[in-house]
């Protein structure tokens, strides 16, 4: 006799959780938040004087702690991961797998998070899907047996929040009279809830 699966609705699971997963998820396919950073530093420090990595990797840090970037990331990777073990079922398995120039579900779901961050993040994703800056360049290059379909786009989009964060911070910091050289870079603490800037 078969077992009746019950899912239980009113299950949470803890941002502490989710925030881990996601982490753990993103170093598995050989992405690490300072190889994200990289491209925000790239990015923002022609812009930003004393802008440090270290301020960037807070900020990469911060955009890994919203759980709509969270959600599309765990999916994104799940789905690489299937097609790389040819468990999806066909057609599917067959565009991700080759990530087929028509299917723009990965982009879709990237933009999901982007949104999140406003204009600036949404153009300076464009600017990093069409120009594959840093490790996204590496993901997106089709050689050997993985499968990165949606982890480019994912990084992509994770960068394009950091690099928005920090140009919105640059305002902040231009109407107190400072720049980035005056502000100490604090890497997230994910256990600090009074952190709420995310």
């Amino acid at each position: 006799m078969r077992m009746k699966t019950v899912h239980n609705k009113n299950v949470r699971v803890p941002s502490k959780e989710v925030t881990k997963a996601t982490k753990d998820a993103l170093e598995k396919r050989g992405v690490k938040v300072e190889d994200i950073a990289e491209i925000v530093f790239k990015m923002q420090s022609p812009y930003n004087e004393g802008l440090l990595i270290e301020h960037c990797i807070d900020s990469v840090e911060r955009v890994l702690c919203k759980r709509e970037v969270q959600h599309s990331v765990l999916v994104g990777i799940e789905l690489d991961v299937l097609a790389e073990k040819k468990l999806l079922s066909e057609p599917l398995q067959s565009i991700i797998a080759s990530d087929e120039g028509l299917f723009g579900v990965d982009e879709t779901l990237a933009l999901g998070s982007v949104m999140t961050y406003g204009s600036i993040a949404l153009t300076t994703y464009g600017h990093l899907d069409k120009n594959k800056i840093g490790i996204i360049k590496k993901l997106d290059t089709k050689s050997g047996e993985g499968v990165h379909t949606f982890l480019d786009d994912l990084v992509a989009s994770i960068a394009a929040c950091a690099a928005s964060r920090i140009a919105h911070r640059t305002r902040d910091l231009e109407e107190e009279g400072e720049t980035f050289a005056d502000v100490p870079p604090v890497i997230l603490d994910p256990t600090d809830k009074t952190n709420t800037d995310i």
